[in-house]
């Protein structure tokens, strides 16, 4: 058809393929025009580009990305609520997750996941922990820094939520790659339990908690019970797979009430050597909703898309094959323009020891 193509989908190694075949037919094919992957991009690359014009050398690149519930709409023990596709909630961190840290290769396996987190304070609303993702490494080439000793991009959550999410991992209740005999006539209780051991005159609860240490902890317990894991319902899904359980539950529990507003965090810090002098440029970047249908996820994925089409349409964009937003001339209209909507970043810069 040789008509252009925009989308904020990833670019995949199959649709790699199709770069030269389309620029030998003239043919834009813009991708990554989202929030995550999309304004990401974006807005590393023109903290990037702006360190190297002024002949910095980066060190360390960290980013996290979040879509929670806004304060003002957190009213559940989790501080969680779906705001995005449920099936990729719950298989998050599937694998292995890889990053580099000074020069080292880490890899945390999927059973450790949420065992390993870190802890930051975003603007004005406070503390959050963070996971890692599954592939830091591939953006070093994306971004154009192949020699960069330290690169990890996490997924924001509020405190607590890898603790007790981390139960369901541990029990196998994230798994996708089997389907249950006689899914639709169990109960969420008997779906906990399948995982345990046969002992009839022990309870569920007590059993889990036996299962996996972290589940003792009352904290944990109240967010598990608050879903209810243990409830004596049917699940009502045939030859369903555990993953697929969890998510129906999910998607129950954790719904958005018409007048919820969603929330999407990102977070950049950047380390880099200036002379004798080391720094370091957090650039933080929170927007929220205004109900369940009108959402910053929605807004935060779709007008970049939306943008990047005008530009194109315009003449302002003139490129042909596959491209990410990672040049000047597609981040920096983009950018600006986003400006306009309220989406845009708040940056510190500080001087940090040598070490």
């Amino acid at each position: 058809l040789r008509k252009p193509m925009l989308t904020a989908s990833y670019v995949t190694d199959e649709i790699k393929e199709y770069d030269e075949l389309a620029k030998k037919a003239g043919v834009p094919i813009l991708m990554e025009l989202g929030v995550d992957p999309g304004i990401d991009h974006m807005s590393a690359m023109r903290v990037i580009h702006r360190i190297q014009k002024i002949g910095g050398e980066i060190l360390s690149f960290n980013s996290f990305t979040g879509g929670l519930v806004a304060p003002e709409s957190d009213n559940n023990p989790w501080n969680y609520k779906l705001t995005w596709n449920p099936r990729n909630v719950v298989l998050a961190g599937n694998g292995v997750s890889q990053f580099i840290q000074r020069g080292r290769y880490k890899y945390i396996p999927y059973f450790k996941l949420f065992d390993r987190t870190m802890m930051r304070k975003i603007l004005q609303y406070g503390d959050f922990e963070i996971y890692s993702n599954r592939d830091s490494l591939r953006y070093r080439e994306i971004y154009g820094l192949k020699d960069i000793p330290s690169m990890y991009r996490g997924t924001i959550r509020r405190p607590g939520f890898a603790k007790a999410w981390d139960v369901f991992v541990k029990l196998g209740a994230t798994d996708d790659t089997y389907r249950m005999e006689d899914s639709e006539n169990m109960t969420y209780r008997d779906f906990i339990n399948s995982f345990m051991q046969y002992e009839p005159n022990v309870p569920v609860e007590i059993k889990l908690q036996e299962y996996c240490q972290k589940a003792s902890d009352p904290v944990v317990l109240e967010k598990l019970k608050w879903l209810g894991i243990f409830d004596k319902r049917k699940i009502g899904l045939k030859n369903a797979t555990p993953a697929q359980i969890l998510q129906k539950l999910l998607e129950e529990k954790w719904a958005m009430d018409p007048d919820d507003k969603d929330m999407l965090i990102m977070q950049h810090e950047f380390k880099y050597r200036l002379g004798n002098e080391n720094k370091m440029i957090v650039a933080a970047m929170v927007v929220i909703g205004e109900n369940r249908e009108k959402t910053a996820m929605a807004r935060t994925v779709g007008l970049p898309l939306g943008i990047a089409t005008k530009l194109l349409a315009t003449g302002k964009i003139k490129k042909t094959g596959i491209h990410r937003p990672i040049d000047k001339v597609m981040y920096e209209p983009i950018l600006e323009e986003l400006e306009s909507f309220g989406i845009s970043f708040e940056e510190k810069e500080y001087m940090i020891d040598q070490s």
